[in-house]
């Protein structure tokens, strides 16, 4: 990787998942790192320990856009970011994913003429009533440099007719993430001691996607098929702040009552729970690529997914609704022999290199003369 100036990459997050997968590119980078929080779900429950526990320096934070409705928080934080990038342009700006914060630094890096690279490019559910879908079609379409996890991500992108040349399949960063964070073995044993559970006999369930907890009549089922599995096997849920709060309005506490409920979890903490979990159901994305890499297997609690490659083995979509508990018996019928067959497969993103990977694009995109240019707004 060509050697870059102190703090000339600027790296822009606002959530715990761009953190999480974000960290190791951050530490490649070293000083030449410049990371900015745009706050869009700062939590110290969710992200504050998360600094501490990846080791990373303490970015630069953005104030006003957390909590606010998402045309508020892209307008706010693109609103910071061009202030930032205007008394202090970067070489180049690196953005992960479709969260606001990365629609913003697109959007950021695109007025001012920065080189923009896009990890995870190419992510397509297919599916216009996801918020997450329209912002990183538009960040693709902004981005000079596409990092795509996947042959198919980057299928996807060749399909919608970007240059093939901005393309790079990379792998996922999620990879190395979870090999670094995951617990040894020791320390599982004792995590899972500390909460009662034996090894491959438990079921880890969360949920915090609008879909699934922005009605009430929704997240009641929800809960309620979580509440049926509960009674098979102890069901473990750490509660998400936006899962709670809609809880406590819709006063849904008694479904959770066969549930344990525990806070939050650090990274490590969480991915021990995962690789002993007999089953996880989840609604989260970057769950669907973890499962994959522990060898777990996951009901996916959404309507639509823009990572089809996880269902090939891992995983199975379920909308939300009554068939849930229904699905995790099947998956758990297969027993020890289920465990064994996917513990022997390998995840389909990638090598656990992609860090490395990108951090040599990012290096050449901000060389002078290193692409093209942004492409027009």
């Amino acid at each position: 990787m060509a050697p870059l100036p102190s703090h000339s990459v600027a790296v822009v997050l606002g959530t715990r998942p761009e953190l999480v997968k974000l960290a190791e590119l951050i530490r490649v980078l070293g000083p030449a790192a410049r990371v900015v929080h745009t706050g869009q779900h700062y939590d110290e429950a969710l992200s504050g320990g998360f600094l501490e526990e990846f080791g990373l320096p303490e970015p630069r934070f953005l104030t006003g856009v957390g909590g606010r409705p998402r045309a508020v928080q892209v307008g706010a934080a693109l609103t910071g970011l061009d202030q930032r990038f205007a008394a202090d342009p970067p070489r180049a700006v690196v953005v992960q994913g479709d969260t606001n914060a990365a629609l913003s630094g697109a959007l950021a890096a695109n007025a001012r003429s920065l080189p923009l690279v896009h990890v995870e490019a190419g992510l397509r559910s297919h599916d216009r009533n996801m918020p997450e879908e329209h912002n990183r079609v538009l960040i693709d379409r902004l981005a000079d440099v596409l990092c795509a996890a996947t042959p198919d991500n980057r299928a996807h992108l060749v399909e919608e007719g970007i240059d093939a040349d901005r393309i790079a399949v990379t792998g996922n960063t999620v990879v190395e993430a979870v090999r670094d964070h995951l617990p040894p073995p020791d320390e599982r044993t004792r995590l899972l001691a500390d909460h009662g559970l034996d090894a491959d006999g438990y079921v880890l369930a969360t949920v915090h996607r609008p879909e699934n907890t922005d009605d009430p009549a929704v997240l009641a089922v929800v809960l309620g098929e979580l509440a049926g599995l509960a009674k098979r096997l102890p069901v473990v849920m750490p509660l998400h702040p936006r899962t709670r709060a809609r809880v406590e309005e819709a006063g849904l506490w008694p479904l959770l009552d066969a549930v344990t409920v525990v806070p939050p979890t650090g990274y490590g903490a969480f991915l021990a729970l995962a690789r002993h979990a007999a089953l996880i159901i989840s609604d989260s994305g970057g769950i669907q690529e973890e499962a994959t890499v522990l060898g777990r297997p996951l009901v996916v609690v959404r309507r639509s997914t823009e990572r089809p490659e996880s269902l090939t083995d891992f995983a199975d979509l379920v909308e939300p609704g009554l068939g849930i508990e229904a699905a995790a018996r099947r998956r758990l019928a297969e027993g020890p022999d289920g465990l064994r067959r996917l513990a022997g497969l390998p995840s389909p993103y990638g090598d656990g290199s992609a860090s490395r990977r990108i951090a040599g694009l990012t290096a050449d995109a901000a060389l002078p003369g290193g692409v093209a240019g942004p492409v027009p707004a």
